[in-house]
């Protein structure tokens, strides 16, 4: 009797583990630890999420290594007396795994009528679909194509869409839960062509537009905004934004990017937004789309 009640206590125990862990974490890769995501601090005020990878929250957005991702310092530009930001984004995620790893299914649980749901993906899409390592790749383009795979690291079969099909469903889902999408093309990179600093309208920015603008969702081309700013900037100046060689922004670089967030949803037709900045946010220039056509 003794042995079956010892029994029973070690599942009892090893059950309350295994519910204590979220369930993104356990399709996660083995060397990462889980992370929960942050929550509303006033669940009564609307709330501005923001999902993405680490140019958007940089491992813990405490600026380790000295990295910081943009969501950090947006959060001065919102008056936090009329709505909470929560910054859900995680390093190493592209589209598709912040959607096969639960962390989009956690942020809808949280989502209520009136909430705020800003994307920034493309940095980790364009991996390989089934690699060893990550396994973390999308489909190219904005269509309906689909590739099957056996992941090696879920060990689970799985469906790839492409990059647009993630980000449609991000829209839909978070409209079905009474929210409005916000879509932000990706950060440029520090790869310098020419005197200017390569764009990605070709790709991933041109993809994530093209969906905003069939979905009738607000469109932020930080792509364009920042990749200008570092235009006027030079090499020289740019050189002390990133805390490595051409992706990761330091904390100055981060605060570069939130003020082109900013810009951007000011650039706006219709900022849903407007009524929620702080008076940082009044000294920032609009940036609109008219003014970044070529």
């Amino acid at each position: 009797m003794a042995t079956r009640a010892a029994r029973m206590i070690g599942m009892s125990i090893a059950l309350a583990a295994a519910l204590a862990v979220p369930a993104f974490a356990q399709s996660a890769p083995a060397a990462e630890k889980p992370v929960r995501l942050p929550v509303p601090a006033g669940p009564t005020l609307p709330t501005l999420f923001l999902i993405g990878d680490s140019t958007v929250r940089n491992g813990s957005g405490d600026g380790a290594n000295g990295q910081w991702g943009w969501g950090e310092p947006l959060a001065g530009f919102f008056d936090s007396t009329r709505i909470k930001m929560v910054n859900c984004a995680r390093g190493g995620r592209s589209s598709r795994t912040y959607l096969t790893e639960g962390l989009w299914d956690s942020v809808l649980e949280m989502l209520k009528p009136g909430d705020f749901v800003m994307m920034q993906f493309g940095h980790n899409d364009e991996g390989p679909l089934d690699d060893t390592a990550r396994a973390r790749g999308t489909l190219k383009g904005i269509g309906d194509e689909t590739q099957e795979i056996d992941n090696p690291i879920t060990k689970k079969h799985e469906v790839v869409h492409t990059y647009g099909w993630y980000l449609r469903k991000f829209i839909a889902d978070a409209r079905a839960k009474g929210a409005t999408p916000i879509v932000c093309t990706l950060i440029p990179r520090k790869k310098w062509a020419e005197g200017k600093i390569a764009r990605n309208k070709l790709d991933y920015a041109g993809w994530a537009a093209d969906v905003a603008e069939a979905e009738k969702a607000p469109l932020v081309d930080l792509n364009e905004i920042v990749a200008r700013r570092y235009d006027e900037l030079g090499p020289d100046q740019v050189e002390p934004l990133f805390a490595d060689p051409h992706t990761h922004t330091s904390r100055a670089g981060a605060e570069l990017n939130a003020e082109c967030v900013v810009a951007g949803l000011k650039g706006l037709a219709s900022n849903p937004l407007a009524a929620y900045f702080s008076e940082k946010a009044k000294g920032v220039a609009p940036e609109s789309r008219d003014t970044l056509a070529p």
